[in-house]
């Protein structure tokens, strides 16, 4: 992958940001879940910047997915939990092609890309294992009737509106539903966790929540051919990468996406932990000299960059894939995702233990990195499960039983 001047670009006025209005605070503000004002707030800022889920800034931002693979490695890189919160919100672009009372309770809130999104897949009874749902949508009249519970939501408690994926009992499949809290409202409840404590997470509980047939994804993606002739022109992807959501089950393509800006998260946490142990080790002096003048330390950092480096052009890979619809996106987002966050563990580790004592110290950033980066081996399918994805898109076998 090649980034041209207008993408250095972006990517300079991206850390320019980061660095002038986060950094100076992140050991702070991660201290505690971001507001849903304060999470309306980051988005305002992002959008001036390029970043959005509105139609006009999403099409750039998406359109060119080196985009993406930018912006999450940049901020992941001064404040992971601030990415989760932004790119959990892209189920709002789907939004804007849901029902007319979706889309009237949502409001302002789509045209200026402060709508915040979710994504609920994990059940409480079922983990990594979403091909059939405990959720269910019973059609009744012109709406569906959903009941069921999703766990580890991201922006849970803060969204404005969530996808979800349940069992369509009419026609005995798999499922998407776009659920808005104004006019299908539902329970939530916070959950903690290890990492991304700024990130707001928690469970969905649906009990008879009433949504339009047209908030189903399936119903949504007809509309829109039936309107544009071409999905292409409606979504604010690379045509290839509309022609896999087309051609793969749509939640295998948006998992290739996620995942995909899932390592590219984790390239950010290791280059911000290998960035801080190479300063700090040269600045530290033991025995009358840096301690980076020792060989085991060498050794360490020798480790943290060859992790960065490779983690990233493996990410950058599977970006290129996704971006063309190559037959091996799903291989390589899932290769990418699953290497990426395993060394982000190891780099962040590396840095703790060049620390000493101070790794330990919620003072420095190294714990919070070690953290978060624990915390990206879970999310969108764990390295297990990345495994045998790949095994599978490797041999055409499966050994998920």
């Amino acid at each position: 992958m090649e980034f041209d001047k207008t993408h250095e670009m972006f990517r300079d006025s991206l850390r320019d940001y980061l660095e002038t209005e986060i950094a100076p605070d992140v050991q702070k503000l991660d201290k505690q879940e971001m507001t849903k004002e304060e999470a309306v707030g980051y988005l305002r800022d992002l959008r001036k910047l390029g970043i959005g889920f509105d139609k006009e800034t999403a099409q750039d931002y998406f359109g060119d997915l080196s985009y993406y693979v930018i912006g999450s490695e940049e901020i992941a890189r001064v404040w992971p939990s601030l990415n989760v919160m932004l790119n959990m919100s892209f189920p709002a672009m789907f939004a804007n092609w849901a029902s007319e009372e979706t889309r009237d309770a949502l409001g302002d809130k789509l045209e200026k890309g402060e709508a915040i999104g979710a994504l609920g897949v994990t059940e409480p009874g079922s983990g990594s294992h979403s091909s059939k749902p405990n959720t269910v949508a019973r059609k009744d009249g012109d709406e569906y009737v959903i009941n069921g519970e999703k766990t580890w939501v991201s922006n849970a408690q803060i969204c404005d509106l969530t996808m979800i994926v349940a069992w369509d009992e009419e026609n005995d499949a798999q499922d998407m539903f776009i659920v808005d809290q104004e006019n299908s409202p539902f329970d939530t409840r916070k959950l903690d966790k290890l990492g991304w404590k700024g990130s707001p997470t928690g469970q969905m509980f649906f009990d008879d929540v009433r949504v339009p047939e047209d908030n189903k994804l399936s119903n949504a993606i007809r509309n829109l051919i039936l309107e544009h002739g071409d999905l292409a022109e409606a979504l604010p992807f690379p045509n290839e990468m509309v022609d896999l959501f087309l051609s793969h089950k749509p939640l295998n393509a948006i998992f290739s996406f996620m995942r995909t800006g899932m390592a590219a998260m984790a390239v950010g946490i290791q280059q911000a932990a290998y960035e801080d142990a190479l300063e700090y080790t040269t600045d530290r002096e033991t025995f009358g000299k840096p301690i980076a003048q020792h060989q085991l330390v060498q050794n360490r950092l020798y480790k943290m960059k060859a992790n960065v480096e490779t983690s990233r052009l493996l990410t950058h890979e599977a970006v290129e894939k996704l971006s063309n619809a190559d037959e091996e996106s799903r291989m390589y987002s899932s290769l990418a995702k699953g290497y990426a966050c395993d060394k982000s563990v190891e780099t962040a580790r590396h840095g703790v233990e060049l620390y000493g004592g101070n790794g330990l110290s919620t003072d420095y950033p190294l714990e919070r990195y070690y953290r978060d980066a624990q915390t990206m081996t879970i999310p969108d399918g764990t390295e297990e499960i990345m495994k045998l994805i790949v095994g599978y898109e490797m041999t055409d076998l499966s050994a998920y039983a």
